[in-house]
Parts: structure tokens; C-alpha cells; sequence
């Protein structure tokens, strides 16, 4: 017998494969495949904000599962039940926790914490414990924006020292000075360059014109005889060492005149007495000379 289909069968054929599809596709959409075999596990947290159904779950950065639902604990005070479904090859060690971390984009993420240092394995449907992990966000509300509120004063006063700087008539002055020492060192700078360009190479060459003329004078140095020069001037030396000892003995004339203070004191009288011969001669010519015509 062959089955027939009414109108009214068609349409709830369709809209169970319809409910069905929309089903499969919502949880496909959310990430939660239907068909692929998974463990359930509960996680006791007492925050669950920016947690929802769909939240990955990773381990060490890579994810492992899902979010499935969220559910208020009634019989323990300030817990809230949160089952997440992980791969059926994903099993958990005893003591393992999770954390709930907030992101900029995401909102949250469940990082499963696994203990490395026992091999004894949770059965699906263990309850772990969820901490919450310190956010971005509020670490900069709790260490970073104290300090800047601290900063803000000190900011302030330094803003201020620096306006009270920047107005000070010393400031313009100074800035004037330094404009018109920057000119003189312009012009000084130009200045030693025609000096380098003209001055320098004729002092150059007078240098190495006396400086030619130095080695010449060196070599005609070299080429003397010194040592008859030295000779020569060891025995003038000697002569007037002799002439001088002589000069101090009184074996000779001018030795006794020096040194004999007789011949000194007859010597004054001579010229005494010749200078008033002289003076008479002067005054009574007639005594010494006659004239006579016959």
C-alpha cells in the first residue's frame, strides 16, 4: 500500500527539517559542532561578566572548546555554574583550574589551567574552580592611573616653571645675544676663510724661506773652525790676564803709577807747579823774555 502525503504532512516535514536546520545552524554559527563527540564539564566562578554562551575555552592559546551555558547556583551563595564542552580527546587533570581573562575584542576567555604534576584524570561532568584573572583594564585602573593622578600636580608645577620661562624678558635676551653671537662667528668664520685663502700660503712661504735660510746658516756653522776660533780666544784671554797682573805688579812704569801713590802725589805737584809757571808766564812775560832791536 502505498503511503500518501497530505498537504498537512508536507508542511510539518518542512518545518521540522526546517527547525532542525536552523537548530544545526545556530550552534554551527556559535561554534558548537552537534556531531562531533565532546566532554561537559562545570566551572564554579563567582563573576561571570562578559562571559557568554559561545565563549571559547583555550589551552595554552589554542581552543579546545565551548561555552555551552550559564547557570545561577541557587543552593551555594554567590556561585554560578558555567558547563563548558571540551574535545573528547581533551581530558583534565586533578587540581586544574580556570581562569576568566577579559579582552579588548572579545569580551572574555576561559583558559584552562591543566596540573602537570599528577596523572590522576577528572571524569566528564567534574566541577573545576574559575578564578578571575586580572584584565588589562584593571590593572591600569588599580597601578597606573594612581601614579598618574600623583603626576598630575608635579606635571602641573613644571608646566608652570615652564610658562613663567618662556615669558621671562631674560629668555628674548638671551635668544638676541645668541642671534647676534651666531653673526659675529658668520663673519669671523668668513673672515678666516680669506685669511686661509690669502695670508696663509704667503706666510707659508716665508716660513719655508726662513726655514732654508736656517739650514743654510746651519751648514755654514758646521763648516767653521771652532776650535781655532776657541783657541784664539783662550789666548786674548791670556794676554789680557797677563796685561792685568802687570798692571797690579810695580815693576814697570805703569805699574808704579797705578799702584805707588808717591809717584801719584809728585805727579800732582809737577803739574801744580808747571801750571803756575804757566800762569806767571802769563801774567810777567817781561821776566822771561827780552827783546832787543840793536
Amino acid at each position: 500500500m502505498k503511503l500518501k502525503l497530505t498537504k498537512e504532512m508536507i508542511i510539518g516535514i518542512v518545518v521540522i527539517i526546517s527547525l532542525t536546520l536552523l537548530y544545526l545552524g545556530v550552534n554551527y554559527l556559535k561554534g558548537v559542532n552537534l556531531f562531533k563527540p565532546v566532554n561537559h564539564y562545570f566551572v564554579s566562578c563567582s563573576n561571570v561578566k562578559d562571559v557568554t554562551i559561545s565563549t571559547p575555552v583555550y589551552v595554552d592559546g589554542f581552543k579546545v572548546g565551548l561555552v555551552r551555558s550559564i547557570a545561577y547556583d541557587y543552593s551555594a551563595s554567590s556561585k554560578i555554574s558555567v558547563e563548558i564542552s571540551l574535545e573528547k580527546s581533551m581530558r583534565i587533570t586533578r587540581g586544574s583550574y580556570v581562569s576568566i581573562e577579559k579582552t579588548l575584542l572579545s569580551g572574555a576567555e576561559l583558559h584552562l589551567h591543566l596540573n602537570t604534576y599528577v596523572d590522576e584524570y577528572l571524569k566528564s561532568g567534574a566541577t573545576l574552580e574559575g578564578k578571575i584573572a586580572g584584565d588589562m583594564m584593571s590593572a591600569v585602573q588599580e597601578n597606573i592611573l594612581p601614579q598618574i593622578s600623583e603626576l598630575i600636580p608635579a606635571l602641573d608645577s613644571i608646566l608652570h616653571g615652564l610658562q613663567t620661562l618662556v615669558n621671562h624678558p631674560a629668555l628674548s635676551q638671551s635668544l638676541n645675544h645668541i642671534e647676534n653671537t651666531t653673526a659675529q662667528l658668520e663673519v669671523s668664520s668668513r673672515q678666516l676663510s680669506r685669511l686661509l685663502g690669502n695670508d696663509i700660503p704667503v706666510i707659508a712661504d716665508n716660513l719655508k724661506t726662513t726655514s732654508g735660510n736656517f739650514v743654510l746658516l746651519s751648514e755654514e756653522l758646521k763648516n767653521l773652525n771652532l776650535t781655532a776660533s776657541v783657541n784664539s780666544l783662550n789666548l786674548t784671554l791670556d794676554n789680557l790676564n797677563t796685561i792685568t797682573t802687570r798692571l797690579h805688579s810695580k815693576d814697570n812704569s805703569l805699574g808704579l803709577l797705578l799702584n805707588d801713590s808717591s809717584l801719584y802725589r809728585n805727579l800732582n805737584l809737577s803739574l801744580d807747579n808747571l801750571s803756575g809757571l804757566l800762569i806767571d808766564i802769563k801774567q810777567h812775560p817781561k821776566r822771561y823774555v827780552h827783546f832787543s832791536l840793536f
